[in-house]
């Protein structure tokens, strides 16, 4: 006999009495995510005495660069159309609708900003310092989707498959619950392979001292993160409808230049060391 879990979790924490303003646990999640790798990018500060004037204006432009790079991503990336036709609509961030591939592009020329007018350092000192925790804070997020029953896999009878709300809006007013089929928890794989990816940045840090070979640590994220979305994305349901009848979709696409760049990292800095 098939099992399987039926998830019945509201995507609503809690309304804040007096203004109905629904507090959803992905925004918890979000924020939790930022806090731990804020905490720990503070404890990386910390460690090698670096201007804590620098770390206050990091988070500041990581944020804002996140935010906007993930809004504009999916709205450029997945509904052009829709979106260039009402521009006005990009700024109804309440709508839903973020991409993890606009918000690293967010951050990457938010850290030129940062390196060029803060700092004075390259690039890539930043980015292998801020990267080591971005794993956590993506699975924090991941686990968000999966509060929100959104982005889950295929069929499948796997003993560990979710049954997700899909008429949540109806849900809401009274109407019973209908459920997708038994389908793969994407949301907790992804998770799972960001915060392993996530250890392996925290023991490169710590352990091996790797932030003094520039775009070692960036590129081993790079390849963790997006070679296992590129993997996990065949196990998922398409976003959009226009990715129907693609060998690969949407999310794979713009995952392989983040493969190749951070390849090539890593076989730089390796060539360079076995050349030394």
């Amino acid at each position: 006999m098939l099992s399987f879990i039926t998830w019945t979790v509201d995507p609503v924490a809690f309304t804040i009495p007096g203004w109905g303003l629904d507090v959803r646990w992905y925004g918890i999640t979000f924020a939790l995510g930022f806090a731990l790798g804020s905490y720990i990018v503070y404890r990386m500060w910390k460690h090698e005495g670096l201007n804590e004037d620098w770390f206050d204006k990091l988070f500041f432009y990581v944020i804002v660069a996140a935010t906007v790079g993930a809004r504009l991503g999916h709205c450029l990336f997945y509904h052009p159309e829709h979106y260039l036709a009402n521009p006005v609509e990009i700024l109804r961030f309440r709508d839903g609708g973020l991409a993890s591939h606009g918000g690293t592009i967010g951050i990457i020329i938010a850290i030129w900003l940062y390196s060029k007018y803060v700092t004075g350092k390259s690039m890539l000192w930043t980015l292998d310092r801020l990267v080591v925790p971005v794993g956590f804070t993506a699975a924090f997020i991941r686990m968000g989707n999966l509060m929100n029953h959104e982005i889950y896999g295929h069929e499948t009878t796997v003993p560990w498959a979710f049954r997700f709300i899909i008429n949540i809006p109806y849900w809401k007013r009274g109407v019973s619950p209908f459920f997708s089929l038994p389908s793969h928890p994407t949301q907790i794989y992804e998770a799972l392979c960001y915060i392993l990816t996530a250890c392996v940045c925290m023991w490169l840090y710590w352990k091996k001292d790797a932030q003094k070979r520039q775009g070692f640590i960036f590129g081993v994220f790079l390849i963790g993160i997006f070679l296992s979305r590129f993997f996990l994305e065949f196990l998922k349901n398409n976003q959009e409808s226009f990715e129907e009848g693609w060998i690969i979709n949407m999310g794979q696409i713009l995952s392989i230049p983040f493969i190749i760049a951070g390849f090539l990292f890593v076989y730089g800095v390796m060539r360079k060391n076995a050349g030394s």
